[in-house]
């Protein structure tokens, strides 16, 4: 469940390992959960909890890699794509940087990996905005809290469980508002159905590749603004006809895509306040006709879905898949469902650009994930005026990606 970003820093700036270093492990002092770990509590005492980790050390964190020949994006790519498969050990904070050398422009990478556990795309996003020069620096009204702070006894970790166990108790009728609302977010009126089986849904492996394809965002923005509809929209129809082209060159048809996009129900998109807090809006859209016709259908449906407060549908997926998980067939599901083609992430990422002790960040590409039997997901995330859209895969599931990735540019370049 690793998801990240690939920062390309300008070239000829000279940023390498030891200064990557120095600069993270200064910075991530400003975002706290960095510098802690996960701890299963006492029995009785509640969820696993975050406390500091007191052997923190930023050179497990930090790696350099050089990139091989011929050490151009490809190159910088595969090199994400084999850390962003590589699972993070459970007794550290759960995130990693590696800096990737040698590209043939004389630039940089740096990619950063951290667990969905850590934190959300917004989370993430926010992440990214501490560590950069244009952070505000720390929040008026006081210093950093001491590091390491001890951690909490059973008998404290126990009176917070029980304690938010009552609050959910005393909540019971808004509970019941907030699944009616749930259901909305997930699949209105009428949820989704099971579709046939295709190609796109198959168990995956453990191999992953990326590729990157980049938009000019005022055009996608004045597209969907036309259709009635936003940025995501566009994206959410170029998908879907990106997709029928892949299983159209395959010999299969595929008339209907139920895409699953991630809605976050975060109140804050600080640095101090992370984990994971999304729900999920599960759209359904053909997938024939122009752009323009595709992007009208979709902002008719994610508008239905809208109407509810962002991100409730986490409440009915938290329990399910905790339920799932203890009866011992999550992974069964996961690997068997048909309620869900693709996954697509949709990101606004900051308007202007950002630099990283003094080098600028020419791009930033999201990294999605993949799960069960989804071989192929989306993350777009718009930077600086671009609009990246990545494709994660599976190599062994998904040979013909350069399929998907040119039909995904002829879609995008529809765009006026």
């Amino acid at each position: 469940m690793n998801v990240g970003a690939v920062l390309v820093l300008t070239a000829d700036d000279g940023f390498g390992l030891e200064r990557a270093r120095q600069l993270l492990g200064e910075r991530v002092c400003a975002v706290p959960r960095m510098r802690q770990r996960l701890h299963r509590a006492p029995p009785g005492c509640g969820r696993p909890y975050w406390a500091d980790d007191p052997a923190f050390d930023i050179r497990h964190h930090v790696r350099q890699v050089a990139c091989a020949a011929p050490r151009d994006q490809r190159a910088l790519l595969d090199v994400a794509a084999a850390v962003i498969g590589r699972p993070l050990p459970r007794f550290r904070p759960l995130w990693s940087a590696t800096v990737v050398t040698g590209l043939a422009d004389g630039g940089t990478g740096l990619v950063f990996v951290m667990d969905h556990v850590l934190a959300d795309g917004i989370g993430g996003l926010a992440v990214l905005a501490r560590l950069a020069d244009e952070s505000p620096g720390p929040s008026a009204g006081g210093g950093r809290a001491p590091f390491p702070a001890p951690r909490p006894t059973a008998r404290m970790l126990a009176a917070d469980a029980w304690a938010e166990r009552a609050v959910r108790l005393l909540r019971l009728a808004d509970g019941v508002r907030t699944i009616r609302q749930g259901l909305t977010e997930l699949g209105g009126a009428r949820p989704p159905r099971m579709l046939g089986p295709t190609s796109l849904n198959r168990p995956t492996g453990p191999r992953r590749r990326l590729d990157v394809i980049g938009a000019d965002l005022a055009a996608i923005r004045d597209l969907g603004h036309a259709c009635g509809g936003t940025v995501n929209d566009v994206i959410l129809a170029a998908v879907a006809g990106a997709l029928r082209a892949l299983l159209a060159s395959r010999g299969e048809k595929l008339d209907l895509v139920t895409i699953s996009a991630p809605v976050s129900a975060r109140r804050s998109d600080t640095a101090a306040v992370l984990g994971n807090q999304v729900g999920a809006m599960l759209v359904t859209l053909r997938t024939d006709g122009h752009l323009a016709e595709r992007v009208t259908r979709a902002a008719a449906v994610t508008g239905e879905r809208k109407r509810a407060a962002r991100g409730t549908s986490a409440g009915l997926l938290g329990p399910l898949f905790s339920l799932l998980a203890a009866a011992g067939v999550l992974r069964w599901f996961f690997n068997h469902q048909r309620l869900v083609t693709t996954f697509v992430t949709n990101l606004v990422g900051p308007a202007g650009p950002l630099t990283l002790d003094g080098a600028a960040l020419d791009a930033v590409l999201p990294i999605p994930e993949t799960t069960g039997n989804i071989p192929v997901t989306f993350a777009a995330l718009s930077y600086a005026g671009t609009l990246w859209l990545t494709v994660l895969s599976d190599p062994a599931l998904t040979p013909d990606v350069a399929v998907l990735t040119a039909a995904l540019r002829r879609e995008l370049a529809a765009a006026p």
